[in-house]
């Protein structure tokens, strides 16, 4: 079975929720497949689509264009779905925008660039119009989201989508295994994926067994995060107790309630990387 095959699905109780309920359904399906090991060609383009498109709206909401760019592991991969996913859910003026930002971006010099994305925009001196150009489009995303509402487009996209699967979350259990039990290099990807997962998930992943807590899925980095009264560089994550961040600090890392601060659990680092509980 070729990607373009493959259903976009919904859960029951998904479908029948609102537009954002719909977008982040789809959101939690794909998630899914990805943690079952799952790959881009073995899951419906248009739920990547929509999955793409979903990832660049928060993080242009949360930290402009600059967010989106720090949080793309590969650009030219997801520019692409984004486009094509603007353009078939018939959100034509973000997509505009889109082109336009990606392409002032792309021109910055590094200099201006790196004053993009470390957030210096208050800067009086060395700051070039390029950068104060690429902030007023950060500007006009908010406002365009006021007259041409995204995640609308996105969830009536994905509920006429063609051959669209409504499954019950055991259903949608089974019909992921059952995909699964099909990949001829299952063991490898799973040694792979151990092997290959970034340090700050390794990290993630530690504190949520030390809190007894099931993580669900890492949502962003957030290179402005306030803690203690400092800026630093934060992973949020979202578990079945509720939403957390991890920082680090010199040999230690934090689980922490990113409202509160409240620490949660916390490991050290061992000489040769080896996490113990602290």
């Amino acid at each position: 079975m070729t990607s373009t095959q493959f259903p976009v699905i919904l859960t029951t109780e998904g479908a029948a929720a609102s537009n954002e309920d719909v977008v982040g359904d789809n959101v939690s399906v794909v998630n899914a497949m990805y943690r079952a090991l799952l790959n881009s060609e073995e899951i419906a383009p248009n739920a990547l689509r929509s999955y793409f498109v979903d990832f660049y709206l928060a993080q242009a909401l949360d930290g402009g264009f600059a967010q989106y760019v720090f949080m793309s592991p590969d650009r030219s991969e997801l520019d692409v779905y984004i486009r094509e996913g603007l353009e078939a859910m018939g959100a034509t003026r973000h997509l505009e925008l889109f082109n336009r930002t990606a392409e002032l971006f792309d021109s910055l010099s590094e200099d201006d660039a790196e004053t993009y994305l470390d957030g210096d925009l208050d800067e009086v001196g060395g700051r070039s119009g390029d950068v104060d150009a690429i902030e007023a489009l950060d500007g006009e995303f908010e406002e365009l989201l006021e007259t041409e509402d995204v995640t609308g487009l996105n969830a009536a996209w994905l509920r006429g989508q063609e051959g669209l699967l409504v499954l019950s979350e055991a259903e949608l259990e089974e019909h992921i295994s059952a995909r699964v039990a099909q990949v001829p290099n299952l063991g490898e990807r799973q040694a792979e994926a151990a092997e290959d997962a970034p340090e700050f998930e390794l990290i993630i992943r530690e504190l949520c067994a030390m809190a007894g807590y099931k993580l669900e899925k890492i949502t962003m980095g957030d290179p402005n995060f306030e803690f203690d009264g400092r800026t630093i560089l934060a992973w949020h994550f979202t578990t079945d107790h509720g939403d957390f961040a991890m920082i680090e600090e010199d040999d230690e890392a934090f689980m922490i309630n990113p409202e509160t601060e409240e620490i949660i659990a916390a490991v050290e680092f061992e000489d040769d990387d080896e996490l113990i509980e602290a």
